[in-house]
């Protein structure tokens, strides 16, 4: 295949951080070039967006609440990506505001802490525990939780994984779905994928994945960080069905599909599509990228199918 057309004039944006040295450049300065939402026009209308804070002991998270005109039961936890380094309730309100929309549900988005400030496991514990706080307080978020889906892109969808495993092994509260976009896996950086797209060329590098996994990691090793690296994860059976979506040109292409073959090889149902001629991040491009709403409709409808099942 060949790139989307309409990637090329963002890629074209773009070309100043191809010649960012991702390794050295301080967390402000890549918070500040990076932490711009893409929204163009107008926001997409929903029914109710609330700001609101999330009291867990220790901490207060904030979190977006968005409710579609007429809403249909189920609540998704969306957790931002941005190498578990960058990312904000702004940088992903577009796409929320389209996820809920497409879905037909409520989406509550999760500002969980970042690294390095603070390192592995704190946005685990973060999404974990704001996923549990939301399904005992339906009635403060005044929406329908009686089904629970988490997705995320990138290491949003990461994080989103770690948090359905971590919920199986403790015994829910049960999910009805994962979406997972263009997920990190693995902290190798090795694959077919990695080597042909990781240049820079098409937005995320290879030097950017090993700053975000070095600021969310520090001196602990993958191996020692399970709900990290969730492509090693032993035992993927009793998890919640799978919706995991790649892109061609992006390096965690093949991380990506490698979990959701990992995932159907332990019985679990995946929907594990690629998207052709997209790169990494092409979620929040739709309204300049018209195929991305493609994807997105495919990825709202399977949370919409999942709640009404």
């Amino acid at each position: 295949m060949t790139l989307n057309p309409a990637i090329q004039p963002i890629l074209d944006m773009m070309a100043p951080l191809a010649s960012v040295d991702w390794k050295t450049v301080p967390t402000a300065a890549m918070r500040a070039m990076l932490d711009t939402p893409m929204a163009l026009g107008p926001p997409i209308a929903m029914a109710r967006v609330t700001d609101l804070g999330i009291d867990l002991p220790g901490r207060n998270l904030a979190a977006r609440l968005y409710v579609p005109e007429g809403a249909a039961r189920g609540l998704t936890l969306f957790f931002h990506g941005g190498g578990w380094v960058i990312g904000t309730l702004e940088t992903h309100d577009a796409t929320c505001r389209a996820l809920a929309r497409a879905s037909g549900a409520a989406v509550l988005s999760i500002g969980y802490r970042l690294a390095p400030e603070h390192r592995y496991p704190a946005a685990v514990d973060d999404c974990h525990d704001a996923t549990v706080w939301a399904a005992a307080n339906g009635s403060v978020l005044n929406v329908d939780v009686s089904r629970l889906a988490v997705a995320g892109d990138s290491a949003g969808g990461n994080l989103a994984a770690a948090v359905a495993i971590r919920l199986r092994d403790a015994g829910g509260p049960a999910l009805a779905h994962q979406l997972l976009i263009y997920p990190v896996t693995d902290a190798r950086f090795d694959t077919e994928s990695y080597t042909s797209n990781g240049s820079g060329n098409y937005f995320l590098s290879t030097a950017g994945m090993e700053r975000f996994w070095s600021a969310y990691l520090g001196d602990r090793p993958a191996s020692d960080a399970p709900l990290a690296a969730i492509l090693h994860t032993p035992d993927l059976s009793g998890l919640p069905p799978a919706t995991v979506i790649t892109a061609e040109y992006d390096p965690l292409r093949d991380e990506g599909q490698a979990y959701a073959a990992r995932l159907a090889a332990a019985g679990v149902a995946v929907d594990a599509p690629m998207a052709p001629g997209m790169i990494h991040g092409f979620f929040g491009m739709f309204e300049m990228v018209p195929a991305a709403q493609d994807w997105i409709n495919h990825g709202g409808g399977n949370l919409a199918s999942a709640f009404a099942a």
